[in-house]
């Protein structure tokens, strides 16, 4: 325990710790410089603890495009809008520094916690999860491929979905967190898998996870592209996007089709979203329409990372994920290009490097 120790008292050298808190709601696009601001705070200590609670300090902070619809004070949703002037919500990968709940969450022991954009954090040791890193594992895949983005992909396609041997499954959004691990459950399922992505490199990356064919939706061709590539028609849509996509896929449904609703990330900086104008292809083609929160299934969680982990030690699942160094302060723009497409797999920004050698030790 002398590393963490040490890095105790680093931490409680400094007089104060930073965290970014939401300045002004964006009408539409996230201003960088405006929609967030730097927060110096007076430094944590284990004096500050009570019974209970931990103090982390954070390592990696998960970004996901649902994030942006958390800065909307105007719209009915499954949680409440981030307040003005409150930390940006979000999970993180951290390392407890103290604790008041040593039996369970003992200092040094590798967390995840729902604490948000922060270097330092004080939280219930009951909403804190110790991670255990699986086989063929690694610290970051409790953000990314065991994490909420691939519950969700799991949730999605085996439940919502209800993927079978044989579907014809189609993938919007299909080289982001969740969707790269979307393509890879349906085919552990025994489906035919259409991914689609925005860049060449993308969908080759695609092709070797092992989608039956992917096609790049920024080409000219695209429409085009996406009818040939369906002319046996849609069992499965699984959308991450929403948009012109959403559209498209409609138009390409198999009668009683089952369209997983899961991101519009297409729309989230839009000040006018619109909606697929063939929606009452939803009617004549009797299509299963039906959006998910991860959330709903927390009861699940336990079984659900078993088997992904068990995927993940047995080689069935392989990620890949977009690290963004520079601390808190890469934060705001790392998530404006979450919207521009700048990752492959999971997007995360690194507020301090973890050592894997020291990991493996714990």
């Amino acid at each position: 325990m002398g590393k963490a120790v040490q890095r105790q008292q680093n931490i409680m050298a400094q007089s104060t710790y930073k965290s970014v808190v939401l300045a002004q709601r964006p009408k539409a696009t996230i201003v960088p410089g405006e929609t967030f601001k730097i927060k110096e705070n007076p430094m944590l200590s284990e004096r500050d603890l009570k019974d209970g609670e931990v103090l982390i300090e954070a390592l990696y902070l998960s970004l996901d495009p649902a994030m942006r619809g958390w800065l909307n004070g105007y719209a009915r949703s499954y949680v409440p809008p981030v307040q003005i002037g409150a930390v940006m919500r979000g999970e993180f990968i951290g390392r407890i520094v103290a604790s008041k709940a040593p039996k369970t969450h003992p200092v040094g022991a590798f967390v995840t916690a729902m604490s948000g954009w922060t270097e330092l954090a004080i939280a219930p040791a009951k909403d804190v999860k110790i991670l255990d890193v699986p086989a063929n594992g690694k610290v970051t895949d409790a953000l990314g491929v065991l994490g909420m983005t691939g519950l969700t992909a799991y949730f999605g396609i085996t439940d919502v979905g209800q993927v079978k041997a044989g579907d014809f499954v189609v993938v919007s959004g299909a080289a982001g967190a969740t969707g790269s691990v979307v393509v890879q459950i349906a085919k552990l399922l025994g489906a035919r898998v259409l991914a689609i992505a925005g860049s060449d490199d993308k969908v080759a990356w695609l092709k070797e996870l092992g989608a039956d064919d992917a096609i790049n939706y920024k080409k000219p061709t695209f429409a085009a592209d996406f009818k040939a590539a369906t002319k046996d028609f849609i069992d499965v849509f699984f959308d991450n996007v929403g948009g012109d996509q959403l559209e498209l896929a409609l138009s390409r449904a198999k009668p009683h089709a089952r369209f997983v609703l899961c991101g519009a990330i297409s729309q989230y900086n839009n000040a006018k979203p619109k909606g697929p104008r063939n929606i009452s292809m939803v009617i004549s083609m009797r299509i299963k329409l039906q959006g998910f929160i991860v959330f709903d299934y927390a009861k699940q969680y336990g079984a659900a990372r078993k088997q992904l982990s068990q995927w993940l030690a047995e080689g069935k699942l392989k990620r890949k994920e977009t690290i963004v160094p520079g601390g808190l302060a890469a934060a705001e723009s790392a998530l404006v290009n979450l919207y521009n497409g700048i990752n492959t797999g999971k997007l995360m920004v690194e507020v301090k490097p973890v050592e894997e050698t020291f990991v493996s030790k714990l």
